[in-house]
């Protein structure tokens, strides 16, 4: 079990490294696969040596090699945060489809969520390549029943559009589309618990900036996407035993 646990792990990792460049790249309209991988302060071309998950960070010291510019704290993070997240989904789900559903949910979660933190946008064609990733497997493997996925879909994306139209744009289009792009993987049920975690997540952050002082009751935004990822994740690896607890508490 361990071995396993730390395969699983290490295959985190490694992903993780593969998302800092779609999290660097994408923005900017470059392509992931070429050029290699290089230092953004110098642009010396990488080594393997360079580029061993969190180990070469540490190494390092955070430093390039080749000219000692800084590297971001951000990569090591990210590799860490997927590792982990892989392997919670797979001791949840175990050696199975729901298992790569899943880790297919939470690479784009990732993925977005960085890029909604360092520039504040959501790419449609990330959100609709987790989609359509969970229309395919959902139609080869049937993971969930179709018409819960298709349920998930509309109490993601409906709720927040509703939102956006009362409150005049106060919620983003990526954030509508996120949200129903997550729905498809979670079924009806987890994807309302997705979103009641992700704003009270984002609720409790706003009125902890407004308490320290960084940030005016009116004034400036937040990216919401990231905390919509996290109510994501919440309700994938603990969602089940939330709904049980809530309706033996509530409905007894």
């Amino acid at each position: 079990m361990v071995i396993v646990d730390l395969t699983v792990f290490i295959f985190g990792l490694v992903f993780g490294s593969f998302f800092n460049v779609c999290i660097y790249r994408l923005p900017l309209g470059m392509s992931v696969a070429f050029p290699p991988s290089h230092c953004p302060a110098c642009d010396h071309a990488l080594s393997p040596l360079d580029l061993v998950p969190v180990a070469s960070y540490l190494v390092l010291r955070g430093k390039c090699r080749y000219c000692g510019g800084r590297i971001s704290l951000w990569y090591p993070l990210v590799e860490l945060l997927t590792g982990i997240i892989f392997l919670l989904i797979y001791r949840r789900y175990g050696l199975s489809i729901s298992s790569l559903y899943y880790i297919i949910l939470a690479s784009f979660l990732i993925i977005i969520s960085y890029i909604d933190i360092d520039h504040g946008i959501i790419p449609d064609r990330l959100v609709l390549a987790g989609l359509a990733a969970g229309v395919a497997i959902q139609l080869l493997t049937a993971p969930r029943p179709l018409a819960d996925a298709a349920l998930g879909f509309l109490a993601g994306g409906l709720p927040l559009l509703g939102l956006a139209v009362v409150s005049n744009g106060g919620m983003g289009g990526g954030d509508i589309k996120l949200a129903a792009m997550f729905g498809w993987y979670l079924g009806w049920k987890l994807t309302l618990l997705a979103l009641f975690a992700g704003f009270l997540s984002g609720g409790v952050y706003g009125i902890a900036l407004v308490l320290a002082g960084r940030r005016k009751l009116k004034g400036g935004t937040i990216p919401f996407g990231p905390f919509l990822a996290l109510g994501a994740m919440t309700a994938l690896l603990f969602g089940q035993e939330i709904l049980v607890w809530y309706t033996g508490v509530f409905w007894g």
